[in-house]
């Protein structure tokens, strides 16, 4: 699967440049890490949009941004980062510091060890977040949600 993202990456001209970041997603959450993993997908075919939606969603300047994916998070990972520091009232770098320490355990274990507890209703509004993430993105490109409505007759 990685191997023909990354063909279709190319083909496209859409590959970063210096970020190696990886698709998958690790939350201990199989809903979850389906949803990260999308959005990864997807910022991985515009990264600049990706940062300048984050950064007006969290208020934080894209440099920030930058700087939290050269350290080889993934665009999901960064999305995860500010939704915990959103959620929790903590500074993102506090966030980012508990990511380096436990990124091999997963987000699962992150967002407890900052007070958002598995099977809260934080960790579901974390969810639905991610969740409405990857279909905004979704729409916004004109591509049909998971919803069961009959769309928008023009």
């Amino acid at each position: 699967m990685k191997k023909i993202i990354l063909f279709a990456s190319l083909l496209t001209g859409t590959f970063i440049n210096a970020q190696n970041f990886s698709l998958g997603a690790k939350s201990g959450d199989s809903e979850l890490d389906m949803s990260l993993s999308e959005i990864n997908v997807k910022a991985k075919t515009d990264i600049k949009l990706f940062k300048k939606d984050l950064s007006i969603e969290f208020n934080i300047g894209e440099k920030k941004i930058d700087n939290m994916l050269e350290i080889q998070m993934s665009p999901a990972d960064v999305f995860m980062t500010l939704q915990v520091a959103d959620l929790v009232k903590k500074d993102p770098e506090i966030i980012v510091d508990s990511f380096k320490k436990n990124k091999d355990k997963g987000w699962g274990v992150i967002a407890k060890e900052n007070g958002i507890k598995p099977g809260s209703p934080e960790f579901h509004q974390l969810k639905g977040k991610a969740k409405n993430k990857k279909n905004k993105d979704k729409k916004d490109k004109g591509e049909k949600g998971n919803g069961k409505g009959k769309g928008k007759n023009k």
